[in-house]
């Protein structure tokens, strides 16, 4: 008989990803997608745009006194988010 080698579909699936240089795009965008169940409703109503440049957030908010508010829990939701994905992806949130 032959030894098989066995493995689930979700690692076969990530080692493709990885080996295509796939995985990065796919978490930055499950990241900017996991934006508006961290921040909750009143702030993604705010929220006017979300992309990620050199491991950091930027997210355009409309209103001064949020944008304040925020970066004073950057760190929270750098960890919140980054916990969201289940990788490290972002090391710093930048707000406009």
């Amino acid at each position: 008989m032959f030894k098989r080698k066995i493995e689930s579909l979700k690692d076969v699936l990530l080692r493709n990803l990885r080996e295509q240089g796939l995985e990065t795009p796919l978490n930055q965008k499950r990241l900017v997608e996991a934006w508006p169940r961290v921040a909750g409703p009143v702030i993604t109503r705010y929220t006017l745009n979300t992309y990620i440049y050199n491991q950091t957030l930027f997210v355009r908010l409309s209103n001064p006194a949020l944008r304040s508010d925020l970066s004073m829990m950057r760190q929270e939701l750098v960890n919140k988010l980054n916990a969201e994905v289940g990788e490290q992806v972002i090391t710093d949130i930048r707000f406009n």
